[in-house]
């Protein structure tokens, strides 16, 4: 064989190559699941970052500000219990509403409409005279933070590059982390301040949430909703203005556009069932001990006699901060079904720790209460990330909001028998009850979870 035939010969084979065809495919653009991080993503994680922190914020403030309070309007086991479950019981509802219309009205509306709600409602928190009054408010808060989980989770995972969208995902429960401690820490230092300290406290809320309102002001449409659309000429004026003339939507059916019908039917339809009940049952799984345990921190630590000024509450905050932030690390190193199974192993072996130790021994509690809380906080972050690579683009945030859903309607239930459950049974069999949760948690995750690590989200309709 000659030179020349050899050189053919290897021609040929490389123009069949996977990594020849990406090449020529990039001739004719780049994927927008492969594009470069640019300004205006950073724009997009900022506007949904701001957003999760002032919902932390919003949810982290009930929880002191109760206590103060319960000195004006003294509260039973009943009020406490509808008062720090009723955001949870709004983002239920706003999920579900919220997710169905961004499918079909567009991400960009609910985007906005979400946190002229929550501003509202926020700052009219200030002005209640019973506790029907602000239970009803938070429900009205949590309306429009389920829609603003729905879609942010949703646009964000659209615009973002396949190589960092688990970053950018994940990044989602550090915000809200940082928001909920900064909330507690507030609270600590200034729920007791005035006899109307607590209204103060919970119309804070508004600031943030104002900020974003007005941030999110010209926020473009989705590029690949306006494709599933048919509104090719839309989401092509979006991709040059934001990311330039070669940046292309992906193949693997692309051209589909409005072939395939979304809404709630969809996501039980026999490819994607199991992912459906695989995102609701974990996210359920993980978010009842979270709200449980950190709507009524002070409560638990009194029960077990760490609130002594020991700074054990304060501790722990700063482990949720920190818990978060190494499950950014996890999220990139470890693939995502290892990080959530070996995740939901050790809070339920933290939680039985808790369960079984005597009240004397303070040093042994303190460190399973500090590894709960680590890792509750670390792998928390995957709660933004698995559900929007789940789902096609003509369901994500139905799939999202269904997810959501189930998470705040579980966690209500948490935190409305938390109280009771602490009063009735005691704090050590309450735990044990909360560690059963995550255990079931864990064997939805060992059968269902998919690994979607390296998916492109054209290739998330995959069963």
């Amino acid at each position: 064989m000659s030179i020349q035939d050899i050189q053919v010969s290897a021609l040929d084979l490389a123009s069949t190559s996977p990594r020849a065809n990406r090449t020529a495919s990039a001739h004719d653009g780049i994927p927008l699941d492969d594009v470069p991080l640019n300004a205006f993503h950073f724009k997009i994680a900022g506007l949904t970052f701001g957003a999760h922190f002032t919902e932390g914020y919003a949810l982290g403030t009930i929880g002191y500000a109760l206590a103060s309070l319960n000195r004006q309007m003294p509260l039973d086991a009943f009020w406490m219990g509808m008062i720090g479950s009723s955001a949870l019981m709004g983002i239920f509802l706003g999920s579900l509403v919220f997710g169905w219309l961004s499918d079909r009205m567009g991400r960009q509306k609910i985007f906005l409409l979400s946190f002229l709600i929550i501003t509202a409602a926020a700052f009219a928190q200030f002005y209640v005279s019973s506790p029907a009054q602000l239970c009803a408010l938070r429900v009205l808060i949590g309306f429009g933070m389920g829609g603003d989980f729905a879609v942010g989770h949703a646009i964000l995972a659209e615009f973002s590059p396949r190589k960092h969208r688990g970053t950018l995902l994940g990044s989602f429960s550090v915000v809200w982390t940082v928001g909920y401690v900064v909330a507690n820490v507030l609270g600590m230092q200034y729920a007791h301040a005035s006899p109307d300290a607590w209204r103060w406290l919970l119309a804070s809320a508004g600031v943030p949430a104002l900020i974003v309102l007005v941030l999110r002001v010209g926020t473009p449409e989705s590029p690949r909703w306006l494709h599933g659309k048919g509104r090719i000429a839309e989401a092509k004026a979006v991709l040059l203005k934001h990311f330039g003339p070669n940046v292309t939507l992906d193949g693997n059916g692309a051209d589909d556009h409005g072939s395939v019908k979304g809404g709630f039917a969809r996501l039980f339809k026999q490819d994607l069932i199991r992912r459906t009940f695989f995102n609701c049952a974990f996210f359920v799984c993980l978010v009842i001990p979270y709200f449980a345990v950190y709507t009524f921190l002070p409560t638990i630590l009194k029960a077990i006699h760490l609130n002594d000024g020991s700074g054990a509450d304060l501790l722990l905050n700063g482990f949720l901060v920190l818990g978060a932030l190494i499950g950014i690390w996890l999220t990139i190193v470890l693939p995502r079904r290892v990080f959530l199974i070996g995740s939901f192993a050790v809070t339920c072996l933290s939680l039985v720790a808790l369960s079984l130790l005597p009240e004397s021994s303070t040093i042994a509690m303190i460190v399973a209460f500090a590894i709960f809380t680590l890792t509750m906080s670390a792998f928390s972050n995957l709660v933004g990330v698995f559900p929007p690579e789940c789902f096609p683009t003509e369901v994500r945030a139905c799939g999202v909001g269904l997810a959501i859903a189930c998470s705040r309607l579980g966690s209500a239930v948490g935190t409305f028998l938390l109280p009771l459950g602490i009063a009735q049974l005691g704090f050590h069999a309450t735990m044990m009850v909360l560690a059963a949760v995550l255990l079931v948690g864990m064997v939805v995750s060992i059968a269902w979870a998919p690994e979607t690590k390296h998916l492109t989200l054209n290739e998330a309709s995959g069963a």
